[in-house]
């Protein structure tokens, strides 16, 4: 199983970017996707997740200003993020609860997308 993050870049305060990250292999189900961050020499910190029935759950300071959204069929997730703050510049990590079909429930983390916002 893998998670492949995309989308991420150099954006403009007050801007809006778009995060995706796929997962493949061989999978059962995905039961929980998400969205994490993290600030040089901190530790990742939560951003967003969604459940497979869809519900939700945001940091406060994300909340009104990004969404998380999912394609079950397509195992996919995304993160649109609106208003930017050069205090979002981060590394946007996904994430994933996975059955897969050779092992057990587990976390997966995709590589980092660097988002940098400047004002």
């Amino acid at each position: 199983v893998q998670l492949q993050a995309s989308g991420g870049g150099l954006v403009q305060a007050g801007g809006s970017l778009r995060l995706s990250c796929a997962a493949s292999g061989s999978i059962v189900s995905v039961s929980v996707m998400g969205w994490y961050r993290q600030f040089p020499g901190k530790q990742r910190d939560l951003v967003a997740t969604i459940t497979n029935g869809g519900s939700t759950n945001y940091a406060d300071s994300m909340k009104g200003r990004f969404t998380i959204s999912r394609d079950n069929a397509r195992n996919t997730w995304y993160l649109q993020m609106n208003s930017l703050k050069p205090e979002d510049t981060a590394v946007y990590y996904c994430y994933a609860v996975i059955l897969p079909r050779d092992s057990y429930t587990r976390s997966y983390w995709g590589q980092g997308a660097q988002v940098t916002v400047y004002s």
